[in-house]
């Protein structure tokens, strides 16, 4: 691809690094990106510095925020005896956008992956244990319906089963090898409404 100038393929190359974004696409973006007038690119360019700059992870439950602990855990009419546990922060914001859930969260940061070298040792489930007191009352397991969102559900099960905490998993609303991030309101809510116990 030796027509674009090295400026320009650098670009597409760093656009390209981004989730679900291929070669054309990439490609796309980038020639969108310096089309844009001065102003607007140097705009762009700040909101992602300060938003890498300024985001932490939330010190009770791992999501990001601005302030800690984060606007949800900080929050005294969200139900803290029910802890919805999901793998990454985006998975938050596809659970609020139903509108159903009035809990608080617990983000993993990740799921049980042996093929990929990850054990419970890399995620965030000791820290899920150190939130269990008795205020809680039931820990709802909504990571994905993939082979290790649903071994890391067990595991979680397992681990949370001793403490007689109730522990239910999001319903088969979601399909199988599907991300929450993708699934609209309706099937999400759905999930929600027929969770059970692990």
């Amino acid at each position: 691809m030796d027509f674009y100038p090295a400026a320009i393929e650098k670009l597409i190359d760093e656009f390209a690094k981004l989730p679900g974004i291929g070669y054309k696409t990439a490609q796309r973006l980038t020639l969108h990106v310096l089309n844009l007038p001065q102003e607007e690119v140097t705009q762009f360019a700040e909101a992602l510095i300060k938003a890498r700059g300024t985001l932490k992870f939330c010190s009770v439950c791992g999501n990001f925020t601005e302030k800690d602990p984060c606007a949800v855990c900080s929050n005294p009419s969200r139900d803290h005896h029910t802890i919805c546990v999901v793998e990454q922060p985006k998975d938050i914001m596809s659970i609020e956008k139903i509108r159903d859930y009035n809990g608080v969260y617990h983000v993993l940061h990740g799921n049980i992956s042996p093929m990929q070298g990850r054990g419970p040792q890399d995620i965030r489930i000791k820290e899920l244990v150190a939130r269990m007191d008795r205020a809680v009352e039931e820990v709802i397991v909504a990571t994905n319906p993939t082979i290790e969102g649903e071994a890391t559900a067990m595991y979680i099960s397992r681990v949370l089963h001793p403490l007689e905490i109730k522990v239910t998993r999001i319903a088969s609303g979601m399909p199988v090898g599907g991300d929450l991030d993708y699934a609209d309101e309706v099937t999400l809510s759905k999930a929600m409404e027929g969770r059970k116990e692990i």
